[in-house]
C-alpha cells in the first residue's frame, strides 16, 4: 500500500482522522508550551523601561477607566505604513509592567504608543476638554470634567502594592514615597531629586495648566507624556542601517 493509499484511509475514516489530528496537536502543544515552564520571563529585557511613577500610573488608571483604549491603541505593527506613521515599531517590553496591556482591537483615533512628547502638555489640555478645536474630525467626547476632579490621593501606595503583587518590581522606597512622588511631579517648585532617581525620565511640572491643586487632568496628561519616551530607538535604528 502506498503513501497515498494511506493517506485516503486516514481521511476516509472519521475517528482515526480525529485521533491523527489530536495527536499532532498534543505534540506541537507539547513543544511550544513545555520550554516556557523553563524561563523567568518571555519577554526580552530592554533598557530604559521602567515602572510608571504614581503620577504616570494614576493616569494609567483614569485612561483605563475611561475606556480610551476602545479608540486607540498602543501597539505599533511592523509595517511600513504603521511605522512611518507613528514611529518605530512596538517592543513587548514597552507593555511589560502593563496589567492589562492597551494594545486596543481598534483605532478610530490615531494609535498612541508614541505620543509622548509629540505636543505640549497644554495642547493634551485643550484636546482632552475640546477635542474639535485642535482636530476638527475629532469625533471623542470632551474629558473637561478631569480639570476639575482632583486626584483622589488618600493612600496611593496600595496601588504600587496591588502592581507589585503582578510581577511590577516597584520597590519598598517607591512604595513608601508614593503618595510625595505624585505630588512632586506635578509641582515644579518641588524638590524632585528623589523622584528623578527613582523613576528616570520622568516629566516634571504643572500639566494641568492649574498649579493650585492636582487634578486628574494632571494625571492623564503626565501618562500620555510618557508612552514611548523610556526607550531609546536610535541605537535599534543604528543596528537596522548596518545590516
Amino acid at each position: 500500500m502506498g503513501l497515498m493509499d494511506k493517506h485516503k484511509v486516514i481521511e476516509k475514516s472519521a475517528t482515526l482522522l480525529l485521533v491523527a489530528s489530536l495527536l499532532v496537536v498534543t505534540v506541537g502543544g507539547i513543544v511550544e508550551i513545555a520550554p516556557l515552564f523553563y524561563l523567568d520571563n518571555t519577554i526580552e529585557k530592554v533598557e530604559g523601561m521602567r515602572p510608571y511613577s504614581p503620577l504616570e500610573l494614576a493616569g494609567r488608571n483614569i485612561y483605563v477607566r475611561e475606556a480610551c483604549y476602545t479608540c486607540h491603541s498602543q501597539m505599533i505593527r511592523p509595517f511600513r505604513d504603521e511605522v512611518d506613521r507613528y514611529g518605530h515599531y512596538s517592543l513587548a517590553a514597552e507593555s511589560m509592567y502593563d496589567h492589562p496591556f492597551q494594545w486596543g482591537s481598534k483605532r478610530t483615533g490615531p494609535d498612541l504608543a508614541r505620543v509622548g512628547g509629540r505636543y505640549s502638555n497644554e495642547w493634551h489640555v485643550q484636546h482632552l476638554t475640546e477635542p474639535r478645536s485642535v482636530v476638527p474630525e475629532s469625533l471623542m467626547p470632551s474629558y473637561g470634567f478631569l480639570k476639575d476632579t482632583p486626584i483622589d490621593l488618600k493612600d496611593f501606595s496600595t496601588h504600587l502594592i496591588a502592581n507589585r503583587r503582578v510581577g511590577v518590581p516597584y520597590s519598598d522606597d517607591m512604595i513608601a514615597n508614593a503618595n510625595a512622588d505624585l505630588m512632586a511631579q506635578a509641582d515644579p517648585s518641588a524638590d524632585t531629586s528623589g523622584l528623578e532617581k527613582r523613576y528616570p525620565k520622568a516629566k516634571i511640572g504643572d500639566f494641568d495648566g492649574n498649579p493650585q491643586k492636582v487634578t486628574e487632568m494632571d494625571a492623564l496628561v503626565a501618562y500620555l507624556q510618557t508612552l514611548g519616551t523610556l526607550v531609546d530607538f536610535k541605537t535599534y535604528d543604528e543596528a537596522a542601517g548596518h545590516r
